[in-house]
């Protein structure tokens, strides 16, 4: 019998994969890590009965399926604001909905598809994006992961059908269906047609300065017309440039200084995370920004208000004096 070193030798290669595959389905970065321990603990106990008549990875990728699918039998889709309700106004009260199990960012370290494999890199990142991720959660369970497996993972419609247990034909109808629900309520193309890396790197620069300096003016000037900002877990998110510029000025940003700016990447996209001064004088774990850059200006923030996130991406709840991407300008 293979022992636990060996089989670890053997499953560790597919970490990340099972990680991003366990993510699409779940949209939670803590579930997906709590269900690659699953899939690789039954993996283990059945690992005498495995008889090679597939490749390891795809035995891997039939065990996680079926252990998201378990997983999602009592669980509630997790939405962004966008998709709970319409946009408010800056003038308005916040509504909160911290009951809401909220779709999580997950870090790209996580995730981090093969390098050497350029196919894998664009698979990733269009497969991965929040916007795709938060249309995904729409779907019923088993058209969830009919759609991963078939047009992510590019499985034939007969090796869906033996996971799930049912016929070519009942699979290629839960795929129209998946695909033509994801084209209502899914990111438009241009969404993934991101500016060179200097200009975005200019870009991404200009928006830390902006908080760093309590500049809403400089904000929104990054800020595309058609712009959405939202904030889990608020309720209330805006749409348009000129209201989320509204918002930072009269609601957000204070004094130069209260917040200092840490570069992340999440969802094979770039974003920040910002620590806010407190009382004590230390810069404290705030919110997780994750844009999307689309030419020359931000089509959309998430702000992941939950601190409780940053320990996923290797961030402390506290920052170091010195730490920080730059000081007032």
């Amino acid at each position: 019998m293979t022992d636990v070193a060996d089989f670890a030798e053997l499953t560790d290669p597919f970490r990340a994969e099972l990680t991003a595959h366990c993510y699409r389905m779940l949209g939670s970065v803590h579930d997906a890590e709590d269900q690659v321990q699953e899939t690789l603990i039954r993996a283990w106990r059945s690992y005498g009965d495995f008889e090679g008549r597939a490749s390891l990875r795809t035995w891997l990728y039939k065990i996680a399926t079926n252990v998201c699918l378990r997983a999602l039998e009592n669980r509630s889709r997790r939405p962004l604001p966008s998709g709970l309700g319409a946009p408010g106004s800056p003038d308005e009260a916040l509504a909160a909905g911290q009951e809401v199990p909220w779709l999580e960012p997950i870090p790209d370290a996580l995730v981090r598809a093969d390098p050497a494999d350029p196919a894998s890199v664009v698979v990733s990142r269009a497969s991965l994006r929040l916007a795709l991720i938060a249309a995904l959660q729409y779907l019923p369970a088993r058209q969830r992961a009919v759609l991963i497996l078939r047009d992510v993972l590019q499985w034939r419609a007969s090796e869906v059908a033996d996971l799930l247990g049912t016929t070519t034909t009942a699979v290629n109808g839960l795929l129209l269906r998946a695909r033509a629900r994801i084209k209502q309520a899914g990111p438009a193309q241009d969404e993934i047609r991101e500016p060179e890396a200097a200009a975005q790197r200019a870009l991404l620069d200009r928006y830390a300065a902006a908080f760093e300096n309590a500049d809403a003016s400089a904000l929104s000037e990054l800020l595309r017309d058609d712009a959405v900002f939202e904030m889990p877990p608020m309720l209330t998110w805006f749409a348009g440039g000129d209201l989320i510029g509204r918002f930072f000025g009269a609601r957000v940003l204070g004094q130069p200084g209260d917040f200092k700016a840490v570069p992340i990447a999440a969802n094979c996209q770039p974003g920040f995370a910002f620590y806010l001064l407190g009382r004590d004088g230390h810069h404290h774990a705030h919110a997780l920004h994750v844009l999307t850059v689309v030419g020359a200006g931000i089509a959309h923030i998430v702000s992941f208000n939950q601190p409780g996130l940053f320990p996923a991406f290797g961030l402390p709840q506290v920052l170091p004096a010195a730490t920080g991407m730059a000081g007032p300008r």
